[in-house]
């Protein structure tokens, strides 16, 4: 059964780190692009950053450019989100999804990914 499980959220202060993890089950994770993409309370889901499956290949949506980091770790099927200088704007819940590809505009396209799974929660607040 394919099966993705976020962890690693938890509450942090403005400017502050977390590193969210994504493990993936009943597939083998380097054969997709995995992204990330969160959910604030009465927002739509939006993506984050996506890794491409054959070549590593980043993509970040502008909002985290220069602050988020997306890597994965194919030995352990897994991928990561590393959060650097986080703003009261990142709080959301996180999720983690798979398609055939990430694309310059896979922040857009939310409904081709996932199965999706019970999301972690980042806060940041002071």
């Amino acid at each position: 059964q394919v099966n993705l499980v976020e962890s690693g959220g938890g509450l942090v202060q403005p400017g502050g780190s977390l590193r969210l993890s994504c493990a993936a089950y009943g597939f083998t994770s380097d054969w997709y692009a995995i992204g990330w993409f969160r959910q604030a309370p009465g927002k739509e889901r939006e993506g984050v950053a996506c890794i491409s499956g054959s070549n590593g290949i980043t993509y970040y949506v502008d909002s985290v450019k220069g602050r988020f980091t997306i890597s994965r770790d194919n030995a352990v099927n897994a991928v990561y989100l590393q959060m650097d200088n986080l703003r009261s704007e990142d709080t959301a819940v996180y999720y983690c999804g798979r398609r055939g590809h990430c694309g310059n505009y896979f922040y857009t396209q939310v409904d081709d990914f996932g199965p999706w799974g019970q999301g972690t929660q980042v806060t940041v607040s002071s």
